[in-house]
């Protein structure tokens, strides 16, 4: 049977918000939709999907919603062209409590000694698989599987999953989400069918987040909106917390990547991420999107030798990665991380 959410980590939670599983609402995301409901209605679906994007942009929530459709119409043309599902239909009650027998999610887990979050998604876990889509469907009904995320397997636990893909079994479906597809193995993206989600358009952002955070200000939510960049998620954690903060910071990092490096205000920075859950990650993910991009626009408006600060933005997520796995000092990552960024601003000038 398939893991009830209490069994695992939701770190795509944020509090006060529906979870994905529960959220019938998919915003600015029309395109992919439809590439998705044209295969599903087709009657001959592809066997695995890589729903990729930056997250926050709706790739868990487009995977629970393929899931709710398959698991209460089948690969049909008789729901919605929409995808949706009643939210009283069965599918759809069992998919939002985490207890449908026909729907398999595979995260990060606690570790079972530490009942710390796991810094991978683990080959075990992946293995899961292969005994969930062997067991007999439910009324002859689908099989539904989410990988949550791809980004985070270890090499083990992505050999496990092209094995997978490469003996697909009927009447069963993959959705692997990917917030980097191309750190994936190429056999496992070339597996799969690929769906693009893009960030969210500012209109789209205000006006979800004047839905769902109304006691704000327009103002308030329009620095949301500019940091967050799109992302709705990211938008929603900024509003709590030490978001806003650690975004603004992220910033100024870039901003100041061309003078020398002020250690002084880094180590009052490191001491505010040791306090803050999960600080260091969440700084992290601010400067490599912001990194990524500013390299994105500088590459549109046809800048050259772009080369330097693509590898610096490779070794920031490598650094990120590694201090999470390996539980490194934060203060040594951050110091590294900066003075990379800075090396490359002063060769090549800022982005």
């Amino acid at each position: 049977m398939a893991k009830r959410p209490s069994e695992y980590v939701e770190t795509d939670r944020i509090d006060g918000v529906d979870h994905p599983r529960q959220t019938t609402r998919l915003i600015g995301q029309d395109a992919a939709l439809a590439i998705v409901s044209r295969a599903l209605r087709s009657g001959r679906p592809p066997q695995a999907w890589l729903i990729c994007g930056p997250p926050g942009v709706g790739k868990a929530t487009l995977a629970y919603r393929i899931a709710r459709y398959l698991l209460a119409y089948g690969a049909s043309g008789q729901g919605p062209a929409d995808l949706s599902v009643p939210a009283h239909d069965p599918a759809s009650l069992q998919v939002a409590a985490g207890s449908h027998p026909g729907l398999l999610v595979l995260k990060r887990s606690a570790d079972p000694e530490t009942g710390k979050l796991m810094s991978v998604l683990s080959v075990g876990e992946v293995r899961r698989l292969s005994g969930f889509f062997g067991m007999t469907s439910v009324a002859g009904g689908w099989r539904v599987a989410v990988v949550d995320t791809a980004d985070d397997m270890n090499d083990a636990a992505a050999n496990a999953l092209l094995k997978l893909l490469e003996e697909p079994p009927s009447r069963a479906m993959l959705l692997v989400l990917s917030n980097a597809p191309g750190r994936l193995l190429p056999t496992i993206r070339s597996r799969c069918r690929r769906v693009n989600l893009r960030p969210l358009n500012q209109a789209d952002l205000a006006a979800e987040l004047a839905r769902l955070l109304p006691e704000l200000s327009a103002e308030e939510r329009a620095s949301l909106a500019r940091l967050a960049r799109g992302s709705l998620g990211a938008a929603l954690r900024l509003a709590g917390g030490d978001g806003s903060m650690l975004a603004q910071e992220a910033d100024r990092l870039i901003e100041n990547a061309a003078g020398p490096a002020d250690i002084p205000a880094l180590f009052v920075l490191a001491d505010k991420l040791a306090r803050i859950t999960d600080g260091l990650d969440t700084l992290g993910g601010f400067l490599a999107q912001g990194l990524a991009e500013r390299i994105r626009a500088q590459a549109l408006n046809g800048r050259p030798c772009l080369d330097r600060w693509v590898g610096a933005l490779e070794l920031l997520n490598k650094r990120f990665a590694r201090t999470g796995a390996l539980h490194l000092d934060p203060r040594q990552t951050l110091l590294t991380v900066v003075r990379e960024i800075n090396a490359a601003s002063r060769r090549t000038g800022p982005v």
